[in-house]
């Protein structure tokens, strides 16, 4: 292609049938995000907790998930996932999974997505634990609280308070990780792109598109994000300039 010869043509952004395809393609992105990022806080709370219990073996459990799903990288990850999952799986379900699950592609998505999102997002929580006081822990106890109870109506939500900045950074990663998901076929904003200028040659205008929605969308969560902090964050800790 010769650059200084190219005809733009932004009308391909709205105009039939890929207007509506890069609408498809932005939803699938926020639904996938969306959907693997409560898969990530969920898992990753809950190992962040387990790495910082006082049991051996619960933290053993914490550590070695943390170690597997942060040091191998998501793309190996989400091949695992899609190619060889399935795999691992008896005869019967395999065949149930290929012919009842429609899309497999997006849930592969969804789940390598929300579970290496997890590891991270566990090492970020267990930061927060580790920096309240141990006063903190000796006052609950003193209360008769069980460790269940202390780390549920006492611990937790200080730490959830405290790590808003990384949880936010967090976010976004598990945000635009969404685009390696084009890998497995999965119709996301990315993607959509890049079937797009299969069709129109006119892949500038679909991926400044595309990175357009991204930036857009990632500077709605910083903002929305920041207004979360300056409203519950803890005076003396953790806070952005006001």
């Amino acid at each position: 292609m010769d650059f200084f010869n190219y005809t733009f043509d932004w009308s391909v952004l709205w105009r039939h049938p890929y207007g509506g395809l890069l609408i498809k393609g932005i939803l699938t992105t926020l639904h996938l995000s969306l959907l693997a990022w409560m898969i990530a806080v969920v898992l990753g709370v809950t190992i962040g907790i387990f790495r910082v219990l006082p049991f051996r073996l619960v933290r053993f459990a914490g550590s070695a998930y943390v170690q597997l799903f942060r040091n191998v990288p998501f793309l190996v990850q989400l091949f695992f996932w899609y190619f060889a999952a399935p795999l691992l799986l008896p005869k019967p379900a395999q065949e149930w999974l290929y012919d009842n699950v429609p899309n497999y592609s997006y849930w592969a998505g969804v789940i390598s997505l929300g579970t290496y999102t997890a590891s991270r997002v566990a090492e970020q929580f267990r930061s927060g634990l580790l920096s309240i006081s141990q006063d903190q822990y000796r006052t609950a106890y003193s209360t008769g609280l069980t460790t269940l109870q202390t780390y549920r109506y006492v611990i937790a939500p200080y730490a959830f308070r405290i790590i808003i900045p990384p949880f936010t950074t967090e976010f976004l990663t598990c945000f635009k990780n969404s685009a390696l998901t084009m890998t497995i076929g999965v119709m996301e904003i990315t993607h959509t792109a890049y079937y797009i200028d299969s069709f129109t040659w006119h892949g500038l205008e679909t991926t400044t598109a595309a990175s357009l929605v991204y930036l857009c969308i990632a500077l709605c969560v910083v903002l929305f994000m920041s207004f979360i902090e300056k409203s519950i964050h803890i005076p003396g800790m953790i806070a952005r300039e006001q």
